[in-house]
């Protein structure tokens, strides 16, 4: 059972979303917090896997909440769950830990099925929010501090596509365990520690390829 903690300003959207969510066998909604000071307190007392975090609440934003749970609770993975959709919103949610951000429009089933991949700390981004954060991030220039391989670099690229180690896998006709080897060293080479930090990193200095 994945446990879902749910972080919204607006009490209608929260009773919304754990109807939603509450149709799932496999999860299951173990709290609901109103500002991001409420939503630290119950990710210490609930340790839920995901949490589902807005952006914009009077009492404490989402991107600093985001920040903190990120840093304090690593077994927390956060998901943005937001109206907004502007380049700056969603790189500052990626560069505070977010492993996904979805817009609120987002189906019910597309719901569920990202906040399973959010579980398993995949990166999850859609078609439209994936090219608002690259564009974001190519806007900033910074210097390259670390060379990827071709093989590290292409990996990287389709991790950015929000791939699976599995489909990276297909693609590239190597084996998953081979995928997880050229991630770790990208990880070390670029300072991160997940793939989603990662991509940002390698975007904002210029180590992924346009496409």
């Amino acid at each position: 059972m994945i446990r879902v903690l749910l972080v919204d300003d607006h009490p209608v959207v929260r009773e919304g979303i754990r109807g939603m969510l509450g149709a799932e066998p496999d999860l299951s909604v173990v709290g609901d917090a109103a500002s991001g000071p409420e939503a630290l307190a119950l990710v210490a007392a609930l340790s839920p896997d995901v949490v589902l975090m807005d952006l914009r609440m009077p009492g404490g934003d989402g991107v600093s909440a985001t920040e903190r749970i990120t840093a304090d609770h690593p077994g927390a993975h956060v998901l943005v769950l937001t109206t907004y959709d502007t380049d700056g919103d969603i790189l500052r949610a990626v560069e505070a830990g977010a492993t996904g951000y979805l817009l609120k429009d987002t189906p019910r089933a597309a719901l569920a099925d990202a906040v399973r991949a959010a579980a398993r700390g995949e990166t999850v981004l859609t078609g439209r929010v994936a090219g608002k954060l690259l564009s974001g991030m190519r806007q900033r220039t910074a210097p390259p501090a670390a060379v990827l391989s071709p093989r590290e670099t292409e990996v990287l690229r389709l991790a950015a596509e929000g791939r699976t180690n599995a489909a990276i896998g297909r693609a590239l006709h190597i084996s998953q365990t081979t995928v997880k080897t050229h991630l770790v060293r990208v990880y070390d080479k670029l300072g991160v520690g997940d793939r989603t930090a990662a991509v940002s990193r390698a975007i904002r200095r210029g180590l992924l390829p346009d496409r």
